[in-house]
């Protein structure tokens, strides 16, 4: 103890605080390192709970000793990285979260024994509600939904009808396009019976209306359609042509933009063509006929006696004639080749195309390296129109429009031909988060090496200064003292004599100054102008 005691005294205070401050700064520095090591990395397991939702995976997470932590008033639980998808499977299994919504595992927990059909209707409306409900929050867009329907029930002995109609409040990310709110129509007029799309009313949860289900948007829903389709058939277009621009001139040394105009009417066909070549016999006919008749000779008249019976054969054998003809008809039917043809155009096709193409020029560079622009020829520009033509399927019959200029950008590119351009880096926002997060780590215990332990280190291990020692030979003679008094006696005097000799002249020549003053003072007020002027000239002077 001892010893001890020595050391520390040895050392002294402030050597033994900056032992002290450093070892706690060390352990605290490696504490954190282990902690921050082993504590493992939370990710959100669900967001955007409702209350009940949020306390019931609690409970279960509890239940089961899994780590989290609640962020955004409850809404948000954030668990283990790498257990979120088995944590999700268990609370899948007890049917969480439900998300405020009754599926068709309400009649599940209730005894229909007993129930009256108005209960088991609202229940069925109920689970069709939460069902849908589930179905269009499984998409991407949609964060949240909620649905409302009307299913009217038919009396008896009535002859209308009322139809069905629902009505949906979304919660999305962004906004939805036209095409995704149809599609939610359709899904949800697709389950319900007897249901038209167009009774669907679908609002957003900042208020606006996204389809007022009324059945009177039939042709705006149409023209937003072609219009959907004419953006797509010019990006599409647009897309291929850059691309086999940019595998010639260059990427991003070509701009593309074309216009498509759609044939907006629906029209029917009906064609009929008949081939005379094509002919064959379908039916043939035959008749044949003969004819006999005998009469007088010297008579060809109608009389009385010759229609009389037995006239005929008097007449012939008192000398008189007779005659015979035979008749022959055929009659050929013929069928000629007929086509019928019905044509049905649907709406949407293209009626006419334009596209223009502007394509930058070639830059050489100098000896000093600057950049030296010129035009491409021709023969090279008819090739690219070429090309274009192709790509878009060009129809002079549509009029179709196509322009291909040469023109310097604005904006030169920064890669030019034949280089590749960079790769993006294939990280995850987690990988680059982990990495920000080593790397300000790493930032923080440099500093506090080199900044703070390591002046501290050099203090406490910088010797002490030993006290100076007097040589050997060194020796003071024994009248010094006196010697020493002496001195500083007549030093005091001296010092005494100078003062009074420097405070005499001080005050001759304060006297001096007094009386020079005056003396200006005096001139001034005779002469003022004068004075001022010589005010004036030192001013200039000095300036």
């Amino acid at each position: 103890m001892n010893q001890l005691g020595e050391l520390l005294t040895k050392l002294g205070v402030a050597r033994i605080a900056a032992m002290a401050v450093v070892a706690v700064m060390l352990v605290g520095f490696f504490a954190f390192i282990i902690i921050r090591s082993t504590t493992p990395q939370l990710a959100p397991l669900y967001t955007n709970l409702e209350l009940n939702d949020a306390s019931a995976i609690i409970a279960e997470l509890n239940a089961s000793a899994t780590p989290h932590e609640l962020r955004n008033d409850g809404s948000t639980i954030l668990v283990p990285r790498d257990q979120i998808t088995t944590i999700r499977m268990s609370l899948a299994e007890n049917g969480l979260p439900v998300r405020g919504q009754v599926g068709y595992e309400i009649f599940d927990s209730q005894n229909t024994l007993g129930a009256t059909s108005f209960v088991q209707n609202i229940n069925h409306i109920r689970a069709l509600e939460g069902e849908l409900a589930r179905t269009i929050g499984a998409l991407s867009r949609v964060q949240s939904a909620r649905v409302h329907l009307v299913l009217p029930e038919r009396e008896l002995f009535r002859r209308e009808v009322q139809q069905p109609s629902a009505s949906i409040v979304l919660t999305v990310r962004g906004q939805l396009s036209t095409g995704e709110i149809r599609a939610v129509q359709h899904l949800v007029a697709s389950a319900i019976e007897g249901l038209s799309p167009n009774a669907v009313s679908i609002v957003d949860s900042a208020g606006n209306l996204l389809a007022s289900g009324t059945g009177d948007e039939t042709l705006s829903v149409t023209a937003q359609a072609m219009e959907e389709r004419a953006v797509g058939i010019e990006n599409r277009m647009r897309t291929r042509i850059e691309e086999l621009l940019a595998s010639v001139v260059g990427l991003g040394r070509a701009r593309v933009q074309v216009s498509a105009e759609l044939d907006l009417n629906r029209s029917t066909r009906t064609s009929e063509t008949f081939d005379p070549e094509s002919q064959v016999v379908r039916s043939a006919q035959t008749l044949e006929t003969g004819d006999q008749s005998t009469g007088p000779g010297n008579s060809g008249q109608v009389t009385v006696a010759n229609e009389l019976p037995g006239a005929s054969e008097q007449a012939t054998a008192n000398g008189g004639t007779q005659t015979s003809s035979d008749t022959f008809e055929e009659t050929l039917n013929y069928e000629i080749s007929s086509t019928t043809e019905t044509r049905v155009t649907e709406a949407g096709g293209i009626e006419k195309l334009s596209v223009a193409v502007v394509v930058d020029g070639i830059y050489t560079y100098d000896a000093e390296g600057n950049a030296i622009y010129a035009p491409r020829s021709q023969a090279e520009i008819d090739q690219i129109t070429a090309l274009v033509r192709t790509a878009m399927g060009f129809s002079e019959t549509r009029g179709d429009q196509l322009q291909v200029s040469n023109m310097q950008f604005a904006e030169r590119p920064g890669i030019e031909v034949g280089t590749e351009a960079p790769g993006p880096f294939e990280f995850s926002r987690d990988d680059l988060v982990n990495l920000a997060e080593m790397i300000v780590t790493l930032l923080i215990a440099l500093a506090l090496v080199f900044f703070v332990m390591r002046p501290l280190v050099k203090k406490v291990l910088a010797p002490e200064p030993k006290p100076l020692a007097l040589p050997e030979a060194a020796s003071v003679p024994a009248d010094y003292q006196e010697n020493q008094m002496a001195d500083a006696t007549l030093a005091i005097r001296n010092r005494e004599a100078a003062t009074d000799a420097w405070l005499e002249q001080a005050k001759s020549l304060g006297e001096t100054q007094i009386k020079t003053l005056k003396m200006v003072g005096e001139l001034v007020e005779e002469n003022p102008k004068q004075a001022s002027l010589v005010v004036r000239d030192w001013l200039s002077e000095a300036a």
